[in-house]
């Protein structure tokens, strides 16, 4: 006869993990599917792939052209070194791996920036809450354009945030906290903002205290892995190097034209606003005043120990003050909206109206065709176009009133709330 007693309390508190997952697991499927319905061209894991090619065949690296976009290579050496076991599948392989692997990239960047913002999560007692959590988060933000395109062209951004944030969130003392952020830096050179951010947090730490500390620590060990493998690349491939380094990294058009829309850094917006492929000083100033302030704020963040909102206020300056930044760079969507729902007195509507500028696909409304419609954009275009670097200035702008506010109070600049958790069915909203 089968037993009408109530499921034991471990079975209980399964059930919403599964639920969790199994809603992860269908919006991943949804996507994969909408992908190959789009039939997406996953042209950067191409270019990937050409590099390789380029590199074991002995060629120029920066001479090679790919795709039917006769598409260059933009990375520096080490990035093709990085590249070449895509040369070891077939294509369709290579393309389906490359799916495969970003989706659990997109998982581990949400369960990284949980671990950020609420450090607490990662204590084996609360594994179940931070896998719950992170399952939920990863089926919605799966849908962002950031990521959408990400996993569309193929690209390597989930792969760079990921190995920051490992970094960032390391336990207190560890030896290895550093060498994602010095082997991401050696790949795509701007999470070199980071180390600035680690060194100067440190230095002002080590001034105060006169010890040895984490964040010091951290941008020794970044400066030290960037360094060796950037060296041995110069060992290894000196004519490549030479290259990249002494022309190629000064060469910004090579990666596109900076009026693009999909350009989303001040650098995109200027461009726009000038009807100009060349905004020049313009640029120049406008990323020193904005970059210097943010990096104030970020810093600042830092020695008062609010971790989270020094890397967030760090990855979208680097963002804005790039001379190009995709819009698919802009995967830093995810920890932000952790962030604000953490963070924000009225943290829903503040959440969602984030959310749903990285959810919208505004920017390509606009007239966006090979002929550079860009450079004849009216007002309401530009807005639409610029609305990702207006999104940042407005989270800069709110976080700077209120460190003011808290300043002026005498109160603490975080306040903080519950350890953010997602409601299962039935489930706890906020533990």
């Amino acid at each position: 006869m089968p037993s009408s007693a109530s499921p034991s309390p471990p079975r209980a508190r399964l059930r919403p993990l599964i639920a969790a997952a199994a809603v992860c697991l269908f919006s991943f499927a949804a996507f994969w599917v909408a992908q190959r319905v789009a039939r997406v061209n996953m042209l950067d894991v191409m270019v990937y792939r050409a590099e390789a090619e380029t590199l074991r065949a002995g060629a120029d690296l920066y001479a090679m052209r790919a795709t039917s976009a006769d598409l260059a290579m933009t990375y520096p050496p080490f990035a093709a070194v990085l590249f070449l076991p895509l040369t070891l599948v077939g294509v369709p392989l290579m393309r389906t791996l490359s799916t495969a692997g970003n989706l659990v990239l997109v998982v581990a960047l949400v369960q990284l920036s949980l671990q950020l913002v609420r450090p607490a999560l990662a204590a084996p007692a609360r594994r179940a809450d931070l896998w719950r959590t992170t399952l939920w988060i990863a089926a919605v933000v799966v849908w962002s354009e950031p990521v959408w395109t990400t996993l569309r062209y193929g690209q390597i951004n989930l792969l760079v945030t990921v190995a920051v944030l490992w970094d960032l969130t390391r336990r207190e003392g560890s030896r290895w906290a550093g060498v994602g952020i010095g082997l991401a830096t050696a790949v795509k050179l701007t999470p070199g903002l980071f180390v600035v951010l680690l060194l100067a947090a440190g230095l002002l730490l080590w001034r105060r205290d006169r010890a040895m500390n984490q964040w010091l620590r951290t941008a020794l060990t970044a400066t030290g892995t960037f360094l060796a493998v950037t060296l041995a690349m110069v060992v290894a491939l000196p004519a490549d190097s030479r290259t990249f380094w002494t022309r190629t990294l000064f060469e910004t058009g090579r990666v596109g034209h900076a009026e693009e829309t999909a350009n989303q850094s001040l650098s995109g917006v200027l461009a726009r606003l000038m009807h100009t492929d060349a905004p020049g000083l313009w640029w120049l100033a406008a990323a020193v005043l904005l970059g210097g302030a943010a990096m104030v704020l970020a810093v600042r963040a830092a020695v008062l120990g609010d971790r989270a909102a020094a890397v967030v206020a760090t990855a979208f300056t680097a963002l804005m003050v790039s001379p190009i930044s995709w819009s698919h760079h802009w995967v830093w969507c995810v920890p932000l909206l952790i962030l604000l729902y953490d963070r924000t007195t009225r943290a829903w509507p503040v959440t969602i109206a984030v959310g749903l500028v990285f959810a919208s696909f505004a920017l390509w409304w606009v007239p966006h065709d090979p002929g550079r419609p860009e450079l004849d954009q009216n007002a309401g275009q530009m807005l639409l176009s610029a609305v990702y670097p207006l999104t940042a200035l407005a989270v800069f702008a709110g976080y700077a009133l209120s460190v003011r506010r808290s300043r002026r109070e005498g109160a603490p600049v975080v306040a903080p709330r519950e350890p953010v958790a997602v409601r299962a069915p039935q489930a706890v909203a906020k533990e």
